[in-house]
């Protein structure tokens, strides 16, 4: 009888564990915005810098508090094109690059939401906002800036995630 009883605390002991870990399993979710997303062309409205783009894929990955995205595709001309985003939720610019601006500053606002601007010599040129779907299946990434000829332009992004 003294062997079953200590089998069976070992096992509700383990059982207790097990309970007690799974609450820290389930909230431990991957970050929404995390992820392999290709534009939506069909979807976007491009009449900015990115008109004209034949491909672009966005390649967001956290790395620690911060998170890195690469964008790669196709320009209007077919001449490929990367660029590094450095996203520290700090509101301050940080080097960006291969691209034609110099840094960017982005805002956590919450799980779905970044604000950004990027600048160039200083000065901002472009603001922003991405948010992910409540379901994590699109990206939608509107941008207010000004292109290099100084002509105003709003854009709206959409991405689908692979």
């Amino acid at each position: 009888m003294k062997r079953r009883t200590i089998i069976m605390l070992t096992g509700m002991t383990l059982l207790g564990l097990a309970f007690a870990a799974s609450p820290q399993v389930a909230l431990a979710q991957s970050d929404p915005l995390d992820g392999i997303w290709q534009m939506n062309f069909a979807k976007s409205k491009l009449t900015g810098p990115l008109a004209g783009t034949k491909s672009l894929t966005l390649y967001l990955r956290g790395e620690g508090q911060n998170r890195r995205d690469t964008a790669v595709g196709i320009d209007a001309q077919g001449n490929p094109r990367s660029a590094v985003f450095m996203d520290i939720y700090d509101g301050q610019p940080h080097p960006t690059t291969g691209s034609t601006y110099d840094a960017s500053a982005t805002t956590r606002i919450d799980a779905h939401t970044i604000n950004f601007s990027l600048t160039k010599a200083g000065k901002v040129v472009m603001t922003g906002t991405m948010v992910v779907s409540q379901d994590g299946k699109t990206l939608t990434i509107t941008e207010n800036g000004t292109d290099a000829s100084g002509r105003e332009y709003n854009d709206v992004l959409v991405y689908d995630k692979l």
